[in-house]
């Protein structure tokens, strides 16, 4: 039998009553303590949230989505470098070569030594201002490198490219 969210009690038939804001499954007894919330028929709400082409809104989305595929939007992520995987080999590495201690680079950047001691363990990743006081101090580069171009992503001109197209296989 189904079980009251509130109380517990095992009850043949519960209603769905907001609680503040919360839908809860309540027997009769607590069901006092909100307000009844009504259900819509299964056909309706089987409906609602449809993918189908059906509904003219639905298709008039997708096909607007397929025509603008071939020139995708630029947004904000586009513009953002991306912090490479074996950053903190690359620190510890340069510092090592530089023959400077921990402590040493801190001071030299204007951080705490946790930080450096941090970012060597790959605990944290370098803030954008930490990031770029790195760089110049030990004449590294901390951003991934892009081993595919952005122009071997664009459409091809039967607008269907897949990731097998980009890939560059290695058989030995």
């Amino acid at each position: 039998m189904p079980q009251c969210e509130m109380c517990g009690a095992e009850k043949a038939s519960l209603t769905t009553t907001k609680v503040e804001g919360a839908e809860l499954e309540l027997c009769s007894d607590c069901s006092d303590f909100g307000t009844e919330v009504r259900t819509e028929s299964s056909s309706s709400a089987a409906t609602k949230y449809s993918t189908s082409s059906s509904s003219s809104s639905s298709s008039d989305s997708s096909s607007s989505s397929s025509s603008s595929s071939s020139s995708r939007r630029r947004d904000m992520f586009d513009d953002m470098e991306t912090v490479a995987g074996d950053y903190d080999d690359r620190i510890r590495q340069a510092r090592e070569a530089a023959s400077l201690s921990q402590e040493d680079l801190a001071n030299d950047i204007n951080e705490k030594a946790s930080v450096i001691r941090k970012l060597e363990r790959g605990d944290i990743l370098p803030s954008d201002d930490v990031q770029q006081k790195l760089e110049k101090k030990l004449g590294i580069s901390l951003v991934e490198g892009e081993s595919v171009d952005d122009a071997d992503w664009e459409a091809s001109s039967s607008g269907s490219m897949t990731l097998g197209d980009v890939v560059k296989r290695n058989d030995n």
